[in-house]
């Protein structure tokens, strides 16, 4: 069943998979909070592991950076593992000044600053969206934990490094919440397969102001957005 990327096989993951980009970050997450962890996948060290999480079977794999990236992965689940759902948690570098360090910022759309929707051949500008089901039972899951999280559009950017000086500001003054690198590929492969996506992120920096989180801080916050992730896939497998 391995594909050229995954060497997991058919049934190995849940319905709903957790997307970090970091290897290491599936690792935490797959050791702190999920109950039997079994690694399913391990192609390229992108780690993916597969356990129970209040009796719900979840996954949790690596996406790794940018759009390409995410693209590979998500597609594959998406077509030959059977996933359903798959929610990305990660960083962001908020362009809103609304937003502070460590707020957590769900998708409901994202912007891109790529070309990968260039592949579907439509006459226009395809505008990628979230799942509202997804979106809306992450809003609910994060209220119980008493997060409220903020809701709008992403900029999901091949480019870390930039140089043209002007172009976050041009994003933020169209309304958009923040900027990372991976959402709108998620999301326009899990439309074209029939499937869903969200992306959930904590701001770690102001790209902005400068403004940036420790180490620590970070920590702290990501772990607040996976509880976030893990009880939205919970509730959507008991919907």
């Amino acid at each position: 069943m391995a594909t050229p990327h995954i060497s997991a096989e058919k049934g190995d993951f849940a319905k709903t998979v957790l997307m970090p980009g970091d290897p290491l970050r599936s690792k935490f997450i797959a050791e702190h909070f999920l109950e039997n962890p079994v690694l399913v996948n391990n192609v390229r060290g992108v780690q993916g592991y597969t356990g129970t999480y209040h009796g719900t079977k979840v996954s949790v794999m690596a996406s790794g950076m940018g759009i390409p990236s995410i693209g590979i992965y998500s597609y594959e689940l998406y077509h030959f593992y059977d996933v359903d759902n798959i929610i990305r948690i990660g960083s962001a570098g908020a362009l809103a000044d609304s937003l502070k360090l460590r707020d957590i910022v769900a998708g409901m759309g994202a912007c891109a600053f790529s070309s990968f929707a260039d592949q579907f051949g439509l006459p226009g500008t395809f505008a990628p969206i979230g799942s509202y089901e997804l979106l809306e039972t992450a809003v609910g899951e994060g209220r119980k934990l008493g997060i409220e999280m903020k809701v709008g559009n992403l900029l999901s950017s091949d480019s870390f490094y930039d140089d043209r000086a002007d172009s976050l500001v041009r994003w933020k003054n169209m309304g958009v919440l923040a900027v990372e690198m991976e959402a709108a590929g998620l999301y326009a492969n899990a439309i074209r397969a029939g499937k869903r996506a969200l992306a959930i992120c904590t701001i770690s920096d102001k790209p902005l102001t400068g403004e940036s989180c420790s180490s620590e801080e970070r920590q702290n916050t990501f772990t607040q957005m996976m509880e976030i992730a893990l009880n939205t896939a919970v509730a959507m497998e008991r919907k």
